[in-house]
């Protein structure tokens, strides 16, 4: 009966492929565990938020979301590009990379606690209590913790996302079992940052090393690689900033506990953007190995569909939003509009693979461009922040998406 159905299954995702213009059991098995991860995840976070929404003190959970923040900032020291860089080039078969991007981001990501030392030292001399020793603690684990998320890249890479999905849901099961435990045996802000940097670094590390002794990756590699993840690097470093500035703004500005509010309302849009992102991660080994007229003749149709899902998909958050946190997070309710115009944010996301098309076809001056977005974004936020608090962050997050779409039409109009 088993075999009948997938056989039914399969058939019926072949014959649809002309409506779609995709191929459709690709889709089906990697979106399948792709998704499977992401909802891994969302629900990790999901359990995490409603502990600490319930359990802790919202000024507290504001200082420990600044914490996070000026580690997702330090980031940027860490070269995430080079992961990129390294899926492209596993998809090609050059493994040797996953060697390589693992040595160099573990070299480059000294800088990151260097600087995290600088904060530690700045933050004492100002008589801070709260952020020293966390900062000086992300020194000791951010090099490895920032090194052995390539793991993930080769599986990426490889298309195996079966067993991606399997070392997603083991790594979010552990970190929720560290993080509840160590809120449930301490509300002291110290030790949940220290919960959160060993959860993060021990099994990617783990997983590492399982993918070098187990699938045993090639030592075929290209020297570009690495160089054009240095300039996906690059590009990426407003981004980055960006990405995280807003809590910190909120954060000097407003104080910790509208940062809580503004981060129980961003919750469960990022999460519905990291799954539905996934189009992006299974597009891009595809589009690597066709042509740029093929590419061009297809893909907007396939963007407009994603348009018409992603409609329906705030559609249903907005009217869904005010039970969710009525259930979930009653301290929260204030985060419930802020919440919902958020959602708008995922308008961009559709259009995200244009974006993806040019990385996969190693188009630097596009990339560059793209990236402008994050100065839209960047200068968006340091104007209506201090002037509109959490709305000044939405509508900078909104207005920058639309600046992204328009920009990426106009640029894929030379493809």
């Amino acid at each position: 009966m088993i075999t009948i159905i997938k056989n039914w299954f399969y058939q019926f995702l072949r014959k649809t492929q002309k409506y779609t213009g995709t191929d459709n059991v690709y889709l089906a098995r990697g979106g399948f565990w792709l998704t499977l991860g992401q909802v891994a995840l969302m629900a990790a976070s999901f359990l995490v938020a409603v502990a600490f929404a319930n359990l802790l003190d919202p000024v507290i959970y504001g200082n420990y979301k600044y914490v996070l923040s000026l580690i997702g900032l330090l980031g940027v020291f860490s070269f995430p590009g080079v992961r990129a860089a390294i899926t492209q080039a596993v998809a090609n078969g050059l493994e040797g990379s996953y060697y390589t991007g693992f040595r160099i981001q573990l070299k480059l990501s000294i800088l990151g606690s260097l600087v995290a030392i600088a904060g530690a030292i700045y933050y004492w001399v100002r008589g801070n209590e709260f952020l020293p020793i966390p900062l000086l603690l992300t020194a000791i684990f951010f090099p490895l913790m920032e090194a052995s998320q390539i793991s993930l890249c080769f599986l990426s890479g490889k298309k195996m996302f079966n067993v991606q999905a399997r070392y997603t849901i083991i790594n979010q099961i552990f970190i929720v079992v560290v993080t509840l435990g160590t809120l449930f045996l301490t509300k002291n802000l110290l030790w949940l940052v220290v919960a959160y940097l060993i959860s993060r670094t021990t099994l990617n590390y783990i997983f590492y090393l399982v993918i070098k002794i187990k699938f045993k990756p090639n030592k075929s590699e290209d020297p570009k690689t690495i160089n054009f993840g240095l300039h996906l690097s690059l590009m990426g470093v407003i981004g980055q900033i960006a990405a995280y500035i807003d809590k910190t703004l909120i954060f000097t500005f407003i104080g910790s506990g509208q940062l809580a509010v503004y981060s129980f309302a961003t919750l469960a849009p990022e999460q519905l953007q990291n799954i539905m992102g996934n189009i992006s991660t299974l597009a891009l080994p595809k589009l690597v190995s066709r042509s740029r007229e093929d590419i061009k003749k297809t893909i907007m149709k396939k963007v407009l569909k994603l348009s018409l899902l992603t409609g329906l998909v705030i559609v249903l958050y907005v009217i869904a939003a005010p039970y969710i946190y009525r259930i979930f997070f009653p301290q929260y309710m204030a985060s419930v509009p802020y919440s919902q115009v958020f959602m708008v944010s995922l308008i961009a996301i559709p259009i995200s693979l244009l974006g993806t098309a040019f990385q996969a076809k190693m188009m630097k001056r596009e990339l560059y461009l793209t990236k402008s977005k994050a100065f839209v974004r960047l200068g968006l936020f340091a104007i209506l922040i201090p002037l509109y608090g959490i709305w000044g962050a939405i509508g900078a997050v909104i207005g920058a998406e639309i600046f992204g779409i328009i920009l990426l039409l106009l640029l894929f109009r030379k493809f």
